[in-house]
């Protein structure tokens, strides 16, 4: 299977670092777009896991997060097509655009409840707490005798 998409009609391209698949062509479309394989980075910190995803010149009104199912998160979007002027010719189009989809399977300690996510300067963060590990208890025990 390969990592690379398709030329030929919509593909989708499981994620190595994921169960789940990743959409990296438009969706209803067999247009190939370089926006849609929006890169993200994941980190885990002993706090929280945290997302960034690069999404130069989008607004936060055109990018969606949702967690899915309880455990999924998914992160989604769309870049348009400049409208062309009559007067307009294009010369070259090398910016990415159209829909971007990306989904992540949370690992049972993140805080599905309490999602967050800011976008800045065209980076997504999504910050999802985690559950805190559990500290095993002492419990002294009194000696007799």
């Amino acid at each position: 299977m390969s990592l690379i998409p398709s030329l030929f009609g919509n593909n989708r391209v499981l994620d190595p670092f994921s169960t789940i698949s990743d959409l990296w062509s438009p969706l209803g479309s067999n247009e190939v777009s370089t926006f849609a394989n929006a890169q993200v980075d994941w980190k885990e910190t002993p706090e929280a896991h945290v997302f960034k995803a690069d999404l130069p010149g989008l607004k936060k009104e055109e990018v969606k997060v949702e967690v899915e199912e309880g455990r999924v998160l998914q992160i989604s979007g769309e870049r348009s097509v400049e409208k062309e002027d009559k007067n307009e010719k294009w010369q070259r189009v090398e910016r990415g655009r159209g829909k971007f989809l990306r989904r992540f399977w949370l690992p049972q300690d993140a805080k599905v409840d309490e999602v967050k996510a800011s976008m800045e300067n065209g980076v997504l963060t999504v910050t999802i707490p985690k559950v805190p590990e559990p500290k095993p208890q002492v419990k002294s025990v009194e000696i007799t005798g």
